[in-house]
């Protein structure tokens, strides 16, 4: 699976979500209905965008429309991110300050809530997928595990560069760096 195709099968889940039908669930249902293999092509490509976004800049995103964020929760964060769509991941890749203007963020931050683009279950949709066609839990760890090593993988992230590391609990270094989202953030935070 090409990039291409990876975004094309997120732009299909997305088209249908409903308000029974949340993103992921969607998302499951779009790998199920393909072939083992492309779902172990997938989750190929999901781990490389999940992974390129795994920065500072972007974690400090998190931090802001999270009101905190934890390790997990940036894995959640990030899969929400890819859960956006390609134009809206695009977009915050290259300055993660723009994800204030999505609407989500604009009326959780207005709400005062905290779970605008996190989405736990998105990091999954691989393995229950996998799952549903196989009918056996485990079977999507294995078959995983086989996929990485007949490419030659070793299953060891590889130690990027994060980008230059600040401290998120400092209200001007925030304001400086994500301007945009600290002003929906920060507003009220008296600072």
């Amino acid at each position: 699976m090409d990039i291409h195709e990876f975004w094309g099968t997120i732009e299909t889940a997305r088209s249908a979500v409903t308000a029974d039908k949340p993103f992921a669930e969607a998302l499951v249902d779009e790998l199920a209905s393909r072939p083992k293999g492309d779902i172990l092509r997938y989750q190929e490509r999901f781990d490389e965008v999940h992974g390129a976004v795994y920065r500072w800049d972007v974690w400090a995103a998190a931090y802001l429309i999270g009101g905190g964020c934890s390790d997990d929760s940036f894995m959640d964060f990030r899969a929400g991110l890819i859960a956006l769509g390609r134009d809206w991941y695009e977009k915050a890749a290259a300055s993660p300050d723009t994800l204030a203007g999505h609407p989500a963020v604009i009326a959780a931050a207005r709400a005062q809530r905290d779970e605008a683009v996190f989405d736990e279950d998105a990091n999954y949709a691989a393995s229950y997928a996998f799952e549903r066609l196989a009918g056996d839990n485990h079977a999507f760890y294995e078959a995983w595990d086989g996929y990485k090593a007949s490419r030659g993988e070793d299953g060891q992230d590889a130690d990027d560069d994060m980008g230059e590391d600040f401290d998120f609990d400092d209200p001007e270094e925030m304001r400086h760096r994500l301007p945009q989202l600290s002003a929906l953030y920060l507003r009220d935070a008296g600072h």
